[in-house]
């Protein structure tokens, strides 16, 4: 009897001895001037402290991540050639390099013009009224010296990203009235359909595949389309066209400019089967700041399609940032908003989150102006890269550092996984990686240091966090767990 249980204790220790063992690796971004700074290894120990605890589940598994990072714009890249060739490509390393930068994973490119293209004025890829065969059709605008393409081209030497295209609006003829009513005529569903497979197309004959295609980007805001019609024409006409054609480019159907437009434009989308069978995704943006259960509802109710933030920013236009806040942002402390906007987003389910403008100059420009689509004069707006064009000088924002936390360690293919406790003004998320490691994020919204604990498989790791921080720790492949010793 003696033999037989010295032979289960001793079974049970070596069971838990991989989470005692493990090496934990933290890296730190703070308010005291850490910035993604490896910090020394820390191990799991057998019994709890005295400070609050977050219980990591495995077990409990959600949304699967497709990744982090923000938009392609003429904008971005007019700053960029500011600059040296040396600079500019130390600028493409630290926002898309895994190893040595951010490692961005999810991008945004743009259909036509939209507020940030300012290499030329509005345009679309057909300005010739009537060309419903797209005859005319042409993507020359993109193949220029501050064209998407070769941006696109220059950041895939350096890391490799999904990649998302939302259309502020089709070519102006195709609208019922341009300065009165912004819809879309039906009577140009075909073409319209066609005008989008010409762009996956085209795209494709430079080397640049596009993983998925938004038919509207803030609709009602731009392009006045209701949600029915959007059915409609991915139901009809684009879905169709694109199967027919073989095209393995997938359709989110629209990205609505909040949560709350979202809950509305979505359940008249996919609860038709015959739309719902072109639709790849739901994608919203996140202005307003608030309303994330709606996402969550969403999420919950069509678990079969992931969720997507495709776009947010700070921007005087949107009426949430106050003119006594300049613009763009150097502070670090703007970091922590963004770190609790990523964390509100992936709480509601989203696999991806997608920053608006990646590179802006000193100004938060330089933009495009055209009053009768929206896009206003001025309109300064935050990026997540500084470049000053004047000075030559790049400055990496606050935002930068709090989304490469995620977009560096919580690669494509990362499952998020539970994260119960709570902590005054502390907030964690945990993930598991493909092959089994765990990456979890601690965010210190506090202006002092905080300590807690993470509990994972019966044993603990103390921490303590700096003030204005966020911290990831990793650790290897718990997936790796050796059996308990068979008796012979």
């Amino acid at each position: 009897m003696l033999f037989k249980r010295l032979s289960i204790l001793f079974a049970g220790l070596l069971f838990a001895l991989p989470a005692a063992a493990q090496t934990v690796r933290p890296f730190v971004t703070s308010l005291a001037g850490d910035r993604l700074a490896a910090r020394p290894p820390l191990h799991f120990q057998p019994d709890k402290g005295g400070a609050p605890v977050f219980h990591i589940d495995e077990k409990t598994r959600d949304q699967e991540i497709v990744g982090f990072g923000a938009s392609f714009l003429e904008s971005g890249l007019i700053c960029l050639n500011a600059l040296d060739r040396p600079q500019q490509e130390q600028v493409f390393q630290a926002l898309f390099d895994p190893a040595r930068g951010a490692g961005f994973s999810a991008m945004k490119t743009v259909i036509g013009a939209t507020d940030f293209m300012a290499a030329g004025p509005w345009y679309s890829y057909d300005d010739h009224p009537g060309d419903t065969a797209m005859q005319r059709f042409s993507i020359q605008r993109d193949l220029g010296p501050n064209g998407l393409i070769p941006y696109i081209r220059r950041a895939r030497r350096h890391g490799q990203f999904v990649l998302q295209a939302p259309m502020d609006y089709p070519p102006d003829w195709m609208l019922f009235d341009l300065k009165k009513n912004q819809d879309v005529d039906p009577r140009y569903f075909d073409a319209l359909a066609l005008y989008y497979l010409r762009y996956v197309r085209e795209y494709e004959k430079q080397g640049i595949s596009l993983d998925y295609i938004s038919l509207f980007n803030e609709p009602g805001i731009y392009t006045k389309i209701p949600p029915e019609k959007i059915r409609d024409l991915l139901k009809n006409h684009v879905g169709p066209l694109f199967a027919r054609e073989g095209v393995k480019t997938r359709i989110q159907p629209c990205e609505t400019h909040n949560r709350q437009r979202a809950e509305r434009y979505w359940p008249v989308i996919l609860d038709d089967p015959g739309a719902r069978r072109y639709a790849a995704a739901i994608a919203y943006h996140a202005y307003g700041y608030k309303d994330f259960e709606k996402i969550a509802a969403l999420h919950r109710r069509y678990p079969d399609l992931q969720v997507w933030m495709t776009e947010v920013c700070h921007a005087y236009e949107t009426g949430l940032v106050p003119r006594s806040v300049e613009l763009p942002r150097r502070d670090y402390e703007d970091g922590d908003f963004w770190g609790n906007q990523i964390f509100n987003d992936m709480e509601s389910g989203a696999s991806a989150w997608i920053y608006w403008n990646m590179i802006l100059d000193e100004r938060g420009g330089p933009w495009l102006v055209s009053e009768v689509h929206g896009n206003p004069d001025p309109n300064e707006q935050h990026p997540v890269v500084i470049v000053d064009r004047t000075k030559k000088q790049v400055t990496y924002t606050g935002l930068y550092y709090y989304l490469a936390h995620f977009s560096k360690f919580v690669r494509p293919g990362a499952v998020r996984v539970g994260a119960a406790g709570a902590a005054d003004g502390v907030r964690c998320l945990a993930f598991q990686t493909r092959d089994g490691g765990m990456v979890v994020q601690l965010l210190n919204s506090r202006k002092q240091a905080a300590g807690t604990e993470l509990e994972w498989r019966g044993r603990f790791l103390r921490l303590e966090l700096p003030a204005l921080s966020i911290t990831t720790y990793l650790w290897d492949s718990a997936a790796r767990r050796p059996q308990a010793p068979t008796r012979r």
